[in-house]
């Protein structure tokens, strides 16, 4: 799995799944529950990660759509 945004901001992440999602690539956000438990208090942001054969597409389309300052370093 390849990690494209970190962030604890949910509309940010429902944002980039909706746009994945339209473009049929499957995504997962991980640490869901412990970033819930903790309070959002930022110690565990939530993870999009997308398969590794997605890789490149999902970061171009997310490039495009204008979330380019969200992804992280390859």
């Amino acid at each position: 799995m390849h990690e494209l945004v970190r962030s604890n901001d949910l509309v940010l992440l429902g944002a980039i799944e909706a746009l994945l999602a339209s473009a049929n690539l499957d995504c997962v956000i991980a640490d869901q529950h412990i970033s819930a438990l903790e309070g959002m208090i930022g110690a565990f942001p939530r993870r999009l990660l997308v398969r590794e054969a997605d890789r490149k597409r999902a970061r171009a389309l997310l490039v495009e759509a204008g979330f380019g300052g969200e992804l992280r370093p390859e």
